[in-house]
């Protein structure tokens, strides 16, 4: 008999019948998410079952488990995970507590079968398992993974669960997840419970526990555990001893028949694990569970709703919006770090990567998710010390450029989100900002913060020094704008003057006809001029016009001395620039460009300036220093120029197939890209502004709240007519080419009438500049 507890039977007794009733009144969005977009071509996108920001994404982990999500569309399908990451670079983490259903006897290494037809739905995954002639089928809830195993040849059948099985063993760059122990109990005929003891990965992450706890609703005829390759026939326990252990249930049933099986996955303890599996599932059936999935996805992709006939552009659009909204992962109540209320999420994956849009779009149509995170962000500060960048498997780790989580907090103190303590956010923005973080500068903080803060700039005594500099800057320009809103003006005038301090860095030198770069310089204020980068030997073997400078595989732990140091030099962790070079970086002053422009030589020279980047295809749209630089024609009054380059970069980089994406996701950072400009609006991260750019649809209408629309109307639209002729915003007449959040908040319309020819709209009242305040 299954355990069902009193809150279990009344929560499926009060809210099945809700769900029906929110899936019979709306159109079920779930539909257009194709969770394999992005799952080729280096997009790295998970595609297995999850809920939004859920703690459990369970799914295939593939051929010699060296992904980041675990997928691969070649080899093998070794067996089914419950921990994965969606969209990142790097060094795989998770994968852990891996399922496998075999046929005969049991293999406890080497096991896993070729594939047949595969199936990805939001909230649901099936594949068959062809060498075993098994279906695979999976859903989950926030912490709970659900199997059911179709199992089509008569005689012994069963299920392993292999607890020493993780992802990224083989990792380059020291990014390896260590596999340090794991123990597991046959506790029935129907429970096994256990876990594992893992660290490493990308952000080289301190150990974390995974906790588990599965129910058959099969009893097993026998079972057995093994550790290190040896097989224990009937043994029910195999102690922690640092070593890889698993266990199996076996069946004797004729064919078909169809086992199901629930698992609750804690970090706390397995007792916990084993109240998720029963406060979540234990009432559910299967197809209730994929159904209730189902409608939770339609409550948050409802959210923002697009109207066109065009069934491929739908996948597109919902599928972004699905990939923004898997992460950070809420782990709220299992935080094994320190006791506390406070909403918890992690797998910050990363910040650097995420502040430009995700956090923007989750503000927009979730302000409710995106206070909890903030507030887990604050509560992170508190505990740990600083706000976290790179945050995964309970471990701040790796700061790839600035302290951006300050750009999250600004934002959600300027754009008034509520259930917040703003001091607290103002508090934890001033630590990054004054306090330097000693021993590992890469961990979490402002590395190289004691030259920024007192000649100005990061020197190159420091690593990522043109990065960090330009980065700051604009951090600098989000901690000034939230202390005037908290009426601390002498703060203001401190941090908007260290806002310009990317100028220190800016060389009047010359390349293709632009003037002026992002440059090295010395602590002793003199120009580097033989500064070279001296980056590790791996990364010297990547694919730049794909996703940057990415690792492929180590050829020695030695550095190398590079060619002297030019505007094109890109670089990785021990470089100059992080990710990119000087041209890219040169543009990066979002909190300024009207002072960008002044330097580049005048708004003609800058416009000259951004077409040569992208004619010479400098622009590298699979990498986020770049999000806002088709954009910045706008501040230099050349609307039209912004609309013509994102039209085609939209249609070139993006499609519904499973290399539809220009790169890694990062965490959904390329998919909210994509919504974005798709919607007709894009956000300055860090401040209140919204750039307008023009709609890819006729109507758009995001749900701010469950009373709040806004909606953006195209007037005239098809194809060809993709300029903004007027504009109006509330029946106000409405000519510039951007707004503040204050401005929509409350809802309203913005109309935009277009024309297949550009006009003058929005060449005048030009976007805000922190020179165009007084400082």
């Amino acid at each position: 008999m299954k355990l069902v507890t009193l809150a279990v039977i009344l929560n499926i007794f009060f809210f099945s019948p809700c769900i029906k009733a929110q899936e019979r009144s709306q159109t079920s969005l779930a539909t257009f998410v194709d969770p394999f977009i992005g799952t080729q071509g280096n997009g790295n996108t998970f595609p297995g079952a999850t809920y939004p920001f859920g703690m459990v994404k369970l799914g295939p982990d593939c051929d010699d488990l060296s992904t980041n999500m675990g997928y691969k569309e070649t080899g093998k399908i070794r067996g089914f995970s419950h921990l994965h990451v969606s969209g990142t670079g790097g060094g795989p983490k998770y994968g852990n507590i891996l399922v496998y259903p075999f046929a005969g006897d049991v293999k406890i290494e080497g096991y896993g079968s070729d594939r047949g037809k595969e199936t990805a739905t939001a909230g649901y995954f099936s594949a068959e398992l062809k060498e075993s002639n098994i279906l695979a089928e999976l859903t989950a809830t926030p912490k709970t993974g659900l199997h059911r195993y179709t199992f089509n040849k008569a005689g012994q059948t069963g299920i392993l669960i292999d607890a020493g099985s993780i992802l990224g063993k083989q990792a380059c760059c020291h990014e390896n997840q260590k596999m340090l122990g794991s123990e597991i109990e046959i506790r029935s005929n129907t429970e096994i419970a256990g876990y594992n003891r893992v660290s490493g990965g990308w952000n080289i992450g301190e150990p974390f526990t995974v906790y588990f706890y599965a129910q058959f609703n099969t009893p097993a005829s026998s079972f057995g555990t093994w550790k290190s390759g040896a097989k224990h026939p009937g043994n029910k326990m195999e102690y922690d001893s640092g070593e890889p252990v698993g266990a199996w249930f076996s069946f004797n049933k004729n064919a078909p028949q169809q086992v199901e099986m629930r698992v609750g996955i804690s970090f706390l303890s397995i007792g916990k694990a084993k109240e998720n599996c029963q406060k979540e599932a234990a009432g559910l059936s299967f197809d209730q569970a994929v159904a209730r999935a189902k409608a939770e996805w339609n409550s948050y992709l409802g959210r923002i709703e697009i109207a066109t006939t065009d069934k491929a552009e739908k996948v597109k659009f919902y599928t972004a919006l699905y990939h923004t909204l898997m992460q950070p992962t809420d782990k709220t109540g299992e935080n094994p770090l320190w006791k506390s209320d406070a909403p918890y999420f992690d797998d910050f994956y990363c910040i650097w990567d995420t502040y430009r849009t995700s956090h923007p779009l989750i503000t927009l149509i979730a302000p409710e998710k995106e206070s909890q995170i903030v507030n887990s962000l604050i509560n992170t500060y508190k505990n740990e010390g600083y706000l976290p960048d790179g945050r995964s498997g309970n471990s701040n780790g790796r700061t790839q450029g600035g302290s951006n989580a300050d750009m999250v907090l600004a934002e959600a103190v300027l754009k008034d989100l509520k259930g917040i303590n703003y001091a607290d956010a103002f508090e934890a923005m001033l630590k990054d900002a004054e306090v330097p973080p000693g021993g590992d500068e890469r961990k979490e903080g402002r590395g190289g913060l004691s030259d920024y803060n007192t000649i100005g700039y990061v020197s190159t005594d420091y690593e990522r020094a043109g990065t960090r500099t330009v980065e700051y800057a604009a951090n600098d320009w989000a901690i000034a704008q939230t202390a005037l809103k908290l009426g601390r003006n002498e703060d203001y005038k401190k941090y908007a003057k260290r806002a310009g301090n990317w100028e220190n860095l800016w060389k009047p030198i010359d390349s293709e006809g632009a003037r002026g770069f992002i440059m090295p310089r010395k602590a002793d204020g003199t120009w580097d001029e033989t500064f070279r980068n001296r980056t590790w030997q791996y990364y010297l073997d990547f694919v730049p016009s794909q996703i940057g400078i990415i690792p492929y595989k180590q050829l020695s732990g030695k550095y190398l001395d590079n060619k002297n140091f030019t505007v094109l030099s890109a670089g990785n962790w021990s470089d100059f620039f992080y990710e990119s070079h000087s041209w890219e970086y040169s543009f990066y002053v979002p909190h300024d460009v009207s002072r960008l422009i002044e330097k580049s030589g005048g708004k003609e020279a800058f416009v000259n300036r951004l077409d040569t980047f992208f004619v010479k295809n400098y622009y590298n749209i699979a990498n986020e220093p770049g999000f806002l630089t088709p954009h910045l024609y706008i501040y230099a009054g050349q609307h039209h120029k912004t609309v013509l380059l994102l039209n085609k970069l939209l249609k070139k980089y993006y499609s519904e197939k499973a290399d539809g994406l220009p790169g890694n996701d990062d965490s959904g950072a390329m998919s909210s890209w994509y919504v974005f400009n798709k919607t007709g609006i894009f956000p300055n991260a860090g401040q209140d502004v919204y750039l307008i750019t023009a709609p890819g649809f006729k109507k758009v209408s995001f749900s701010l709240d469950s009373k709040t629309k806004l909606d953006i109307v195209a007037e005239n639209f098809s194809p060809q007519a993709t300029f903004i002729k007027s504009a109006e915003l509330n029946g106000k007449r409405w000519n510039k080419a951007w707004f503040k959040h204050a401005d929509i908040k409350k809802g309203g319309v913005l109309k935009l009438v277009m024309s297949d020819k550009p006009s003058d709209w929005g060449t005048k009242d030009l976007p805000p500049s922190r020179s165009d305040v007084s400082q």
